[in-house]
């Protein structure tokens, strides 16, 4: 039936939607129902695809692209892609209920290490009592240069205008625990998410993949720049953010306020943890570094070497779960 050029618009764990790319390159149409090949979780909301139709609403992947990124999260034993070719994250935090600073820490991190601008949204900014505490979690990320939106999407609606210029043209992810109010900001921006995630739904057939779904939302008109339309990226909500696939050296150099005291520790391999004359915990002793950063540091260090013990203990004839993420697929 021919092969042709598609947006991975939605994905339900294994089961994916995707729309057609038209010669212009945009894209729209109805959705069409994706299989994988085999068993494995190949594609990443935001992807382009070659397809081959097997029916009217129906194709199979021929090939997913070279992406520009893939942004994701693993631990020990499997990986989940978040979404592809993203211009920008969107963290959504909250003053109440708390957020997990360790969560925050770490999509920062993974912001780093796909040069992938970052911008932080604090939301529920109208609960004064609580606002304090949250900016005061926030004051290392500002004094690093990452921008923080103040905003209440329930409450003042219009805090969410001033985020408009940063929107326009740019594919952005949100993403967050549960409960930090990304819904609020995704239906005040697309006011026919709600409609949209709907015909995911039912084009599945199926409402219960809904809580772990990851879906491309078109802006307005609103959200064009000379070049194209921006676009929402919604994930699910989730409370650990693990990045176990990256090295201890990838880690170092992920860490924005490490840089200018790299390559000055006594020892040219330095943990940065008890050794002496290190430059980074002189760093955090002066309060040049937040203590709160070097600890997730060593955390995010421990867990990578957890990862690698549990991938050795692994039968040889398998392949590391990260080779399944990596750019392109072909048949």
């Amino acid at each position: 039936m021919g092969s042709f050029r598609a947006l991975l618009s939605a994905s339900y764990g294994r089961h994916y939607l995707a729309q057609r790319i038209e010669a212009d390159g945009s894209h729209g149409g109805p959705f069409i129902q994706v299989s994988v090949p085999g068993k494995q979780h190949l594609g990443a909301v935001g992807d382009r695809l070659i397809l081959e139709a097997t029916s009217a609403d129906q194709a199979r992947i021929l090939e997913i692209e070279p992406r520009k990124n893939l942004l994701y999260r693993s631990d020990a034993f499997k990986s989940k892609s978040i979404a592809a070719n993203v211009d920008q994250i969107l963290i959504v935090l909250a003053t109440a209920p708390a957020f997990s600073p360790d969560l925050l820490g770490r999509a920062v991190i993974a912001a780093e290490l796909n040069q992938i601008d970052l911008h932080i949204i604090l939301n529920k900014c109208d609960l004064q009592e609580k606002l304090t505490v949250a900016r005061d979690q926030l004051a290392p990320y500002k004094s690093m240069g990452y921008a923080v939106h103040e905003v209440s999407a329930k409450f003042n609606p219009q805090s969410l205008d001033i985020l408009h210029p940063l929107l326009r043209g740019k594919v952005s992810v949100l993403v967050g625990q549960s409960g930090m109010g990304k819904s609020t900001l995704l239906n005040a921006w697309v006011p026919n998410a709600a409609a949209v995630t709907q015909e995911y739904s039912q084009k599945l057939d199926s409402g219960k993949h809904t809580t772990t779904a990851c879906r491309y939302f078109d802006l307005p008109e609103w959200g064009r720049d000379i070049h194209c339309l921006g676009a929402i990226i919604d994930s699910p909500g989730f409370q650990e953010f693990g990045l176990a696939h990256v090295s201890e050296s990838q880690l170092q150099h992920a860490f924005r306020e490490f840089k200018s005291y790299l390559g000055k520790c006594r020892f040219h391999n330095c943990k940065h943890d008890n050794e002496p004359d290190c430059a980074v915990q002189a760093a955090v002793l002066s309060g040049a570094i937040a203590s709160e950063r070097l600890t997730l540091f060593k955390q995010l260090v421990s867990d990578s070497k957890t990862a690698d013990i549990q991938i050795q203990g692994i039968s040889p004839s398998r392949e590391r779960w990260s080779t399944s993420l990596k750019p392109p697929y072909k048949r």
